[in-house]
């Protein structure tokens, strides 16, 4: 059996005139629906939806297990997205974060009004986009199990995918500032080792009953058990620039939770990790994405990326051949290695002409289709 595998994509919507987000999100979905209707005779449900900001759209795929079905559904939505987008003179571009300033607009909601009075500057400053990856998983146990084994990895995806280097008109210094901007919301970030599916559900009781967030859906870990689906959802990624690349971090993903629930039916051991050094190899993946050194996922010292990612490609190599991925990501992994992943773009496009604007403008093309070579 091969595990289902989901994606959702987090991205901006985009003034076609200044390259700056506009707020278009609700027209967005509408009109996206109602083509859908105009095609299909029926609306499409859960493909297509808004998200926090209304300068922010999420398409999002159903579960399959071919991952060329995978990568033809997320070129498909993102081309739904566009399409919807250009009748209300907007884009939509895969960044994580906004190259040009922006002041984020909310969706109207008693939810989102909530949040924007509780957590304030927070609320009123986010605007990011990630890249959720669900497999599924045959229960919550197994869950947990693979929870606790894949903590150690997730810098590693961050790294790949890392693609928000420009934040509201300046350089960062990060390979991911959305990394760095969503972690200050009080439960996001990397996990501690649960060890069981009662340990995991009373530590999101007692968050939810703290007050200092407002229920299940702000449990914003690295990765997490679906409140909804059967599925890990693995969040740690920024939206990756090309389609392909958002592909690889799910293919990567689904031979981590398979090679960790395999580990966790052996009842091998779990790597003891402190989450302090988790969280700090998070930072690293940040700070210098595949262009520099990442954490070792073990000892925490620091290696050469491209050593580290080896290493998880070795890792998970035996899930990779059960499910027909392995071709994929070694594909996939050097046409990072040659072309870079979405920082290394921006950042290269930005030296070339010194204008953000054409960050953005990049950004769109590659996110239409229109240019997979830099």
């Amino acid at each position: 059996m091969v595990r289902t595998v989901g994606v959702e994509e987090e991205m901006l919507l985009v003034d076609v005139r200044n390259g700056r987000p506009k707020s278009v999100s609700g027209q967005l979905v509408l009109r996206a629906a109602m083509q859908q209707q105009a095609v299909a005779g029926l609306g499409v449900h859960g493909a297509l939806e808004g998200e926090f900001q209304q300068q922010m759209i999420e398409t999002h795929t159903s579960p399959v297990e071919s991952l060329d079905d995978l990568d033809r559904e997320v070129r498909h939505w993102r081309s739904e997205a566009n399409s919807a987008a250009r009748q209300l003179g907007s884009s939509v571009a895969a960044l994580a974060t906004s190259p040009l300033p922006v002041t984020p607009i909310p969706v109207e909601s008693s939810r989102y009004a909530w949040m924007h009075e509780r957590y304030q500057i927070v609320a009123r400053q986010h605007l990011t986009c990630g890249l959720h990856v669900h497999v599924a998983i045959e229960s919550d146990e197994e869950g947990v199990g693979v929870l606790d084994r894949i903590r150690v990895w997730l810098p590693s995806l961050l790294a790949l995918s890392a693609n928000s280097p420009f934040w509201n008109g300046e350089a960062t210094g990060f390979a991911s500032w959305r990394s760095q901007s969503f972690g200050r919301w009080p439960s996001n970030g990397p996990t501690e080792i649960f060890r069981s599916a009662e340990a995991y559900h009373r530590m999101v009781r007692d968050m939810t009953m703290s007050s200092v967030i407002l229920d299940e859906g702000m449990i914003y870990f690295d990765a997490r058990l679906s409140q909804h689906y059967p599925t890990v959802e693995i969040r740690a990624a920024d939206v990756c620039l090309r389609a392909g690349d958002a592909v690889l971090i799910a293919a990567l993903c689904r031979g981590l939770v398979e090679t960790a629930a395999r580990d966790w039916a052996r009842s091998l051991p779990v790597p003891e990790v402190p989450t302090t050094m988790v969280r700090l190899g998070t930072w690293q993946a940040a700070r210098e994405g595949t262009s520099g050194r990442l954490l070792d996922p073990f000892s925490s010292r620091p290696r050469p990326a491209w050593d580290v990612i080896d290493h998880l490609v070795e890792h998970v190599g035996p899930a990779l051949s059960h499910s027909g991925d392995m071709e994929l990501v070694k594909e996939g992994l050097e046409r990072i290695r040659l072309r870079g992943n979405g920082a290394q773009l921006q950042t290269r496009t930005m030296e070339r002409t010194g204008q953000l604007i054409d960050v953005v403008a990049q950004a769109v093309r590659v996110t239409a289709g229109q240019e997979e070579e830099d």
